[in-house]
């Protein structure tokens, strides 16, 4: 391993540990299990709740076998074969996870909840690394970050305290779409890297007003269940991008594109301003 990845892990582990010694524990608030919508249908407790989380099975098997059927994602590289399994098995594992949680929402079941999430999480970090970074560094980090990941779950689980899982869960929220925006991407179609990062931040949103949104909907349905739902759209997004992207020719970062795209704007602009004619008038002189 390079000098510059041990020092990279190197700092990444003193900040982590820092951190834990200037910020107090986190515990889980039992005040989280008490979500809006309690209705019950077809004997299914917690009904909505439960069943919004079948859209991530159906995403997650698609994506597993779209990754694996005559490589139609046309991956290259090998450790984007195993992140992106890692991601879909994840999201699969999310429908199973969370509606046994949802059925009886505890803390010993919402482990069961968090876990494939955190799954999910931390091998989307492997596959940024890989695509942005580098392929052999970002390979070899999507084991120690899986179990970043899963002790982060337990390290909560025995000491109710979130901050470890708090940091799985944001930093990939801050750092892909700034990677995104910043570092030239290995393949087409990055946009939905932001899409991707849109929807879930709109997800976060609708689980902090699961009341407010149940009011507003006048009972009809619950901040909560549209979380679930737009969370899904995460793996969606990210799948059309597999499907459509290919490989960039010309590697160069959105804020580049951007920053390309609004100087043509400029320069076009200046164009027409500057082509625009005034036709003389001829003037006849009085006899």
């Amino acid at each position: 391993m390079e000098k510059r990845t041990v020092y990279a892990w190197g700092v990444a582990i003193l900040c982590f540990v820092v951190l834990m010694i200037v910020t107090p524990a986190i515990p889980q608030s039992q005040a989280y299990h008490d979500f809006a919508d309690k209705r019950e249908f077809f004997g299914i407790p917690n009904t909505l709740n439960v069943v919004s989380n079948f859209p991530f099975l159906v995403i997650g098997i698609i994506g597993l076998v779209f990754c694996y059927y005559r490589n139609y994602f046309k991956l290259s590289l090998q450790g984007e074969l195993w992140g992106w399994t890692c991601f879909y098995l994840g999201v699969a594992a999310v429908a199973f996870g969370s509606s046994y949680y949802h059925l009886k929402p505890n803390d010993a079941r919402l482990v069961w909840d968090r876990l494939p999430m955190t799954i999910a999480f931390t091998s989307i970090m492997a596959i940024f690394i890989i695509e942005r970074v580098d392929g052999q560094k970002g390979t070899i980090s999507i084991i120690p970050l899986l179990l970043a990941g899963i002790i982060s779950i337990l390290y909560w689980r025995f000491f109710d305290d979130l901050r470890p899982y708090a940091l799985i869960q944001f930093v990939p929220c801050i750092a892909i779409p700034v990677m995104a925006i910043l570092l030239p991407p290995m393949y087409t179609h990055s946009t939905y890297w932001l899409w991707a990062a849109v929807f879930y931040l709109l997800a976060k949103v609708e689980e902090a007003a699961d009341d407010v949104i149940y009011e507003w909907t006048h009972h009809i349905v619950s901040g909560h269940t549209l979380k679930h739902l737009c969370a899904a759209m995460v793996p969606v997004f990210l799948t059309l991008m597999l499907a459509k992207r290919s490989i960039e020719t010309e590697r160069q970062s959105l804020l580049q594109t951007w920053r390309i795209s609004w100087t043509k704007v400029k320069v076009n602009g200046s164009t027409v301003e500057s082509s625009t004619s005034y036709s003389t008038v001829p003037v006849v002189e009085s006899q």
